[in-house]
């Protein structure tokens, strides 16, 4: 009995033994795709928000999230700015890397061109400046001009949400409520997601201003000359309909997924999508799409410096957005996809500029009607999505249905950011927070109790 037991032992000593080498050194990509996701979003929230790591990596990755990844474990390094994050312990390791003004950037495979950069108060893209005054109002400074009709409402942990961050409304120009999750405060950096898609449509338009972007231009790739790619315009890739093929799962491996934590290059992975269909006949709702965008608008500019600098120069810093910071891959391109932090108010300074059709003070930033071109629905979405990378519906309800009026239209990230605008009320909600979509939460209802209240 006991030389069985000894060979049991043995026999599975050599199993685990096995097994560990195999995640040692042929991790599968789920478990990559993991440590991806971890050591990003705790590096972000570390380094950019002030968080505690652990507290990042059980409430914002594990929490929500798959289960393996209550498996996965980080280390952070305060020296050199970065976070590795192992499953099991040793597993799959990924590291992601902070640069001041450039937030931060997974290391995964691939050049590192975005990390030679300079870093620091010289970085190209400039450092963060410091908060709104609280002494001013907002948007000029950071101090609310409280409605407590509207303060009641986003008091409301009903109307709220569960896992909310922030929240704030602002009407006719000024913010009369506001509202902030354990843990967070008015210069908390959060994270938007896809929201981010709208503000890189608005980067567009800047260059579109400035006279070096075309809405009818094609033959935006050089891969894609000689095959019916060479067809897609820059107006297919603001409304989701170039006709590329892309899998906007994410509860596996897939397309988004490998692209936002495996690849180096993620407008490159996109472009490398094959067409599934006519550009223009059909809509796709596709983070890739918005990947490809940040590179043609970079690629408008003689070099990177300037590109990298144009954010800042070009919008954040006319609209007074001193806590926003837009990430990039490891090949130098901004995720404009996904990766944008900003405090709630500066997130309501993006939303008021789109209100005013893209000025600000006075000024006319973006080209005459280029937001009610944005908001202007497509053939191909059937209506629920407009042409500048916003939505027409939300949870169901479309604009020009119930109390919400015709001109509606919303920015919406994952795990339940979002932003409503209505221009003719010149109303905005934010709403930010960690509310995974299964949390049965309808962001609608504070939206609907909003609108109503204004009556």
């Amino acid at each position: 009995m006991k030389g069985v037991l000894r060979k049991t032992g043995a026999l599975a000593a050599a199993v685990v033994a096995a097994v560990a080498g195999w995640l040692a050194f042929f991790p599968p990509e789920l478990l990559k795709v993991g440590d991806g996701y971890a050591a990003k979003i705790v590096c972000s929230n570390v380094f950019l928000a002030g968080r505690d790591p652990q507290a990042v990596l059980a409430e914002d990755v594990q929490a929500p999230g798959h289960p393996l990844l209550k498996f996965v474990g980080v280390s952070v390094d305060r020296d050199q700015q970065s976070v590795t994050a192992r499953i099991f312990g040793f597993a799959a390791p990924v590291r992601a890397v902070h640069r001041p003004g450039f937030g931060c950037t997974v290391t995964a495979g691939g050049a590192m061109q975005a990390l030679a950069a300079p870093a620091g108060e010289n970085a190209v893209g400039g450092a963060a400046t410091a908060p709104q005054s609280p002494d001013i109002n907002w948007p000029e400074g950071s101090r609310a001009e409280i409605h407590p009709a509207f303060q009641k409402l986003v008091d409301d942990s009903e109307l709220a949400g569960p896992g909310l961050r922030a929240v704030a409304v602002i009407k006719d120009g000024r913010l009369i409520a506001e509202a902030y999750g354990r843990g967070i405060d008015r210069d908390t950096p959060l994270l938007g997601w896809s929201m981010a898609k709208s503000v890189t449509a608005a980067l567009v338009g800047l260059r579109i201003a400035d006279g070096r972007m075309d809405l009818e231009k094609a033959n935006l790739i050089p891969e894609w000359s000689g095959d019916e790619r060479a067809r897609i315009k820059l107006a297919d890739l603001l409304g989701m309909q170039s006709g590329l093929a892309f899998n906007e799962d994410y509860g596996d491996v897939t397309d988004v997924t490998r692209m936002l934590f495996l690849e180096s290059d993620m407008a490159g992975f996109a472009a490398s999508k094959r067409l599934e269909a006519a550009p223009g006949s059909g809509f796709n709702y596709s983070t890739g799409t918005t990947n490809l965008l940040s590179r043609l608008w970079m690629q408008t500019f003689g070099g990177s410096a300037a590109a990298l600098a144009y954010p800042r120069q070009a919008l954040f810093g006319p609209l007074g957005m001193t806590s926003a910071v837009m990430e990039t891959d490891a090949s130098g391109t901004f995720v404009g996809s996904s990766y944008m932090y900003a405090t709630a108010q500066d997130w309501a300074r993006f939303a008021q500029f789109l209100l005013d059709d893209g000025r600000w003070k006075g000024r006319a930033l973006l080209p005459e009607g280029f937001v009610r071109f944005m908001r202007s629905p497509t053939a191909a979405s059937g209506g629920d999505y407009g042409s500048g990378q916003v939505w027409l519906t939300e949870n169901g309800i479309r604009a020009g249905t119930g109390n919400f009026p015709s001109d509606t239209f919303w920015m919406l990230g994952h795990d339940g950011q979002s932003i409503m605008l209505v221009p003719s009320l010149r109303l905005a909600v934010v709403r930010l927070g960690l509310t995974p979509g299964g949390s049965g939460y309808d962001v609608q209802k504070l939206h609907t109790a909003v609108i109503a209240a204004l009556d």
